[in-house]
C-alpha cells in the first residue's frame, strides 16, 4: 500500500458515521457523518453531547502548534514530532502544515497508520527486527519513491536480522545507530567502540544504509541538566567520530537525532555545538506531548519552564463528567473513572464547575481515586457541588489521555465544537 495524499485520505475520515462506537457524541447524531455533524457547529454544554466526554480546545492546539514551530525554527531544529502520543492523522498533518519534517513513530502499526494517510517522512525511534513488519515497510519504499523511513539499529545481530528480511529490496533502509542513554538505560548500543561494530555490520550489507546517530536523552539515568548534556555530546562526537571515518559515505546527510518532551531545551543547546561535517546535519528532534501538552506531568517538567522567556505551552485538554452521586458532605462521584481518563502518571485534576450554564472555579474539590468509570471527588467545607453538575478535569499524560477516545471534539472556548479528531491505537 502506497501512501494516498494526505487530503484525500483525511477527507474520507469526515465520512465516517457517527454511531456507538464513539463515546460522547449527541445520541441523536447516530447516522450523521463526521463532517455533516461539524458542520453543524453543536455547542459541547447545551447539544446534546453525553458526559463522560473528552475535548481538545482549538485555541490551545493550534497555540502550541505555532510555539514548536517558532522553536525548532528559532534553533535550527528539523522537526519530527513523536506521533505515538496521539495516533491522529490529522494531527500529523496539522504538524506537518506548522513546519515538521516528518512525524516520529515506534512500531510498525504506527507505521501503517501514518502511511495510510499519506505521511511521506518517518522515523522509527526503534530497533526493528520483525520480517513481516521489514518486507512490508521495504514494499513501501521500492513503490513510492517519495517515501523516507529512517529506524535504529543497536546490534550486531539485529543487522543481520534486519538483512535476512530485505534482501530482494531496490531501496536500501537508512538507519541510524541508538547511542543508549546510560547503563541500565532502555535500549541503544552501550559503548562506542560497540557503536563501531554496529555501524560496520551495517557498512557490510547491501541492504542497510547508515545516516546517522539517534538516541533518547530522556532514558539518562537521575537526569539533570549536566548529566544530559553531557550525553548528547557524547552523542554528537559519535557523529563526528563516524564522519571522520567515512562511514557515511553512502548518505547526503547526516541524521543527528535526539529529543523528548523534557529536555528538548538541552537538545537545542548541544545540537546547536555540532561542528561543520563533511555532508549536512539533519538535526532532528522528536518531542511529541506538546501537541494538547497537559495539567500534570509535562506540566511539570516542561522545557519552557527553565526557558520562558521562549514561550509557554498550554494544556489543551479537558475531561468533563457528571456529577451522579453526593452521598456525604465530604464525598461526591463523578461518571468518569479508568476507562475515561490517563491516570498513570497523575490522577485527573478538578478543575471547573458547569451549573446552569455558569462556569467557576472547582473550589474544594479533588479526585482522590478513579474506578473503571467513576472519579472519587474529596469535597471540602468549600465546594459548592450538586447531583447533576458538570465538572471539568484536567489531565496528566497526553499519550494515555488520547488512547482512550477514538473520536475527540475539539472545542472553541465557547464551547462550540468545530471538528473531530479520530484516533488510531
Amino acid at each position: 500500500m502506497t501512501a494516498d495524499s494526505p487530503s484525500d485520505a483525511l477527507a474520507r475520515l469526515a465520512e465516517d458515521r457517527v454511531d456507538h462506537r464513539f463515546k460522547g457524541l449527541p445520541p441523536d447524531a447516530d447516522g450523521l457523518t463526521v463532517g455533516e455533524l461539524a458542520a453543524q457547529r453543536r455547542n459541547l454544554f447545551t447539544d446534546g453531547f453525553t458526559t463522560p466526554v473528552l475535548a481538545l480546545s482549538a485555541e490551545r492546539l493550534q497555540h502550541n502548534l505555532e510555539l514548536m514551530e517558532t522553536y525548532s525554527e528559532r534553533h535550527g531544529l528539523a522537526f519530527a514530532p513523536h506521533g505515538k502520543t496521539s495516533m491522529a492523522p490529522q494531527l500529523f498533518q496539522r504538524q506537518i502544515e506548522h513546519g515538521a519534517w516528518g512525524i516520529t513513530l515506534a512500531v510498525p502499526h504506527q507505521v501503517r497508520v501514518a502511511r495510510a494517510f499519506g505521511t511521506r517522512r518517518v522515523f522509527l525511534a526503534n530497533e526493528l527486527v520483525d520480517p513481516a513488519a521489514l518486507r512490508w515497510i521495504s514494499a513501501e519504499l521500492d513503490a513510492d519513491p517519495d517515501f523516507r523511513l529512517v529506524c535504529y539499529v543497536d546490534s550486531v545481530r539485529g543487522v543481520e536480522l534486519m538483512d535476512a528480511a530485505l534482501r530482494g529490496a531496490t531501496r536500501p533502509l537508512d538507519v541510524v545507530v541508538e547511542l543508549a542513554a546510560g547503563d541500565g538505560a532502555r535500549t541503544g548500543v552501550r559503548t562506542e567502540a560497540e557503536c563501531a561494530a554496529v555501524a560496520d555490520a551495517v557498512a557490510a550489507v547491501p541492504t542497510l544504509r547508515l545516516v546517522g546517530v539517534a538516541g533518547y536523552e530522556g532514558e539518562v539515568p537521575n537526569a539533570d541538566p549536566e548529566r544530559v548534556h553531557a550525553w548528547l555530546r557524547r552523542l554528537v562526537s559519535l557523529a563526528v567520530a563516524f564522519d571522520k571515518d567515512g562511514r557515511f559515505g553512502e548518505t547526503d546527510e547526516v541524521v543527528v537525532s535526539a529529543g523528548g518532551s523534557a529536555w528538548f531545551d538541552a537538545v537545542a543547546d548541544v545540537f546547536a555545538e555540532i561542528p561543520e561535517l563533511s555532508l549536512p546535519v539533519l538535526k532532528l528532534l522528536r518531542s511529541g506531548a506538546y501537541v494538547s501538552h497537559d495539567d500534570g506531568h509535562y506540566r511539570e517538567i516542561t522545557p519552557f519552564n527553565r526557558v520562558p522567556e521562549e514561550g509557554a505551552l498550554e494544556p489543551a485538554f479537558r475531561l468533563w463528567a457528571q456529577v451522579v452521586s453526593r452521598p456525604s458532605p465530604e464525598q461526591a462521584f463523578a461518571n468518569a473513572g479508568k476507562r475515561d481518563a490517563a491516570y498513570d502518571l497523575h490522577l485527573p485534576f478538578a478543575q471547573v464547575v458547569r451549573r446552569d450554564g455558569v462556569e467557576r472555579p472547582a473550589d474544594g474539590v479533588e479526585v482522590t481515586g478513579l474506578s473503571d468509570q467513576h472519579a472519587w471527588l474529596r469535597t471540602g467545607p468549600e465546594a459548592d457541588l450538586e447531583v447533576g453538575d458538570w465538572v471539568g478535569l484536567g489531565l496528566s499524560h497526553p499519550c494515555t489521555s488520547f488512547d482512550k477516545w477514538q473520536l475527540i471534539p475539539v472545542a472553541e472556548a465557547d464551547g462550540t465544537v468545530v471538528d473531530y479528531i479520530r484516533t488510531y491505537f
